[in-house]
């Protein structure tokens, strides 16, 4: 007869192997668990001893999960996912009891844009969490799936993982920018025009690290960008062409207008505006988190009342 794995686990050891698993680390995984590395090194010997498997093998580099770990992980996950889920549903969500940190990554243009609203909005709801709100970085998404990170708002990406939901939630404009005594003198520019131009750009991760959104749309009708600057700081980019006769094609939401001496030009493709989506990103199983939800209800109306 069969081993019955279930009946005599300790289902805390569960959460310990799935941490592991995602962070192949043992001193991340005992930050996570809020435990010391001799408990978490504990939980796994008894986790090996149970499924009388090695499941994570020590290298240079951290942990690598055996291919026993790697479909108990893929198995399990989604059921702890569920139950989870189940767990925090049967509680009244009350936001003003919430503790702790809410951590959330913005795109380099909301996230200079935003910051002070969105903190603002999350604090008068639950005034005694900390709010972190981070650069979107390259391990953003990686963050999200591993519960690091709870949100995170960006623009549409084509290689996003699967086990993250992408739902759009907002409309952006993007209008170039020239500083005051620029040469240009027109009020809009079509998109082919922009090759007259030398362009600075803020660099997004994930959504144009390696092709500005520019480049993207000059290559749609067979052209080259003249690409002279680029930056992660929105003000970076601003300080360089309020000095020089660079563009920057800026995002609605920056409201460079009212804060700088740059002036505005329309940016028109075939004489429609550019209005890429913004996205707010979370794991699959946080759908129906009430937290999130939450997240999403502050989010929603602060982007798209921003003028």
């Amino acid at each position: 007869m069969a081993k019955d794995l279930f009946s005599n686990l300790d289902l805390n050891l569960l959460r310990t192997f799935i941490v592991l698993h995602q962070e192949r680390n043992m001193r991340k995984a005992s930050e996570r668990l809020f435990v010391s590395q001799p408990a978490i090194s504990k939980a796994l010997q008894r986790l090996r001893d149970h499924f009388n498997d090695e499941l994570f093998v020590k290298t240079h580099h951290g942990l690598r999960a055996t291919e026993y770990a790697n479909q108990l992980a893929e198995s399990i996950s989604p059921i702890l996912n569920e139950l989870s889920s189940t767990l925090n549903e049967s509680n009244e969500f009350n936001p003003q009891e919430l503790e702790g940190v809410i951590k959330l990554a913005l795109s380099p243009f909301l996230l200079s844009a935003i910051a002070n609203k969105l903190f603002q909005a999350i604090r008068a709801e639950a005034p005694h969490v900390q709010v972190q709100l981070l650069n979107w970085s390259k391990s953003t998404m990686t963050d999200i799936i591993n519960d690091e990170v709870q949100l995170g708002l960006n623009y549409e990406i084509g290689h996003a993982p699967k086990e993250l939901i992408q739902k759009p939630i907002a409309q952006d404009r993007f209008t170039g920018y020239v500083r005051k005594d620029h040469p240009y003198e027109e009020n809009s520019i079509e998109v082919k025009d922009g090759v007259h131009f030398e362009l600075a750009t803020v660099i997004a991760v994930d959504w144009n690290s390696h092709q500005s959104l520019a480049e993207k749309v000059l290559k749609i009708k067979g052209l080259d960008a003249n690409i002279g600057f680029r930056s992660e700081l929105p003000s970076a980019v601003i300080d360089v062409v309020n000095n020089s006769d660079m563009m920057f094609p800026a995002s609605k939401f920056l409201e460079i207008d009212h804060y700088t001496q740059l002036r505005s030009i329309k940016i028109l493709f075939d004489n429609q505006n550019i209005n890429p989506k913004v996205c707010a990103y979370y794991h699959h199983k946080n759908r129906n988190n009430p937290t999130m939800l939450w997240l999403k209800n502050i989010l929603q109306p602060l982007l798209n009342n921003n003028q």
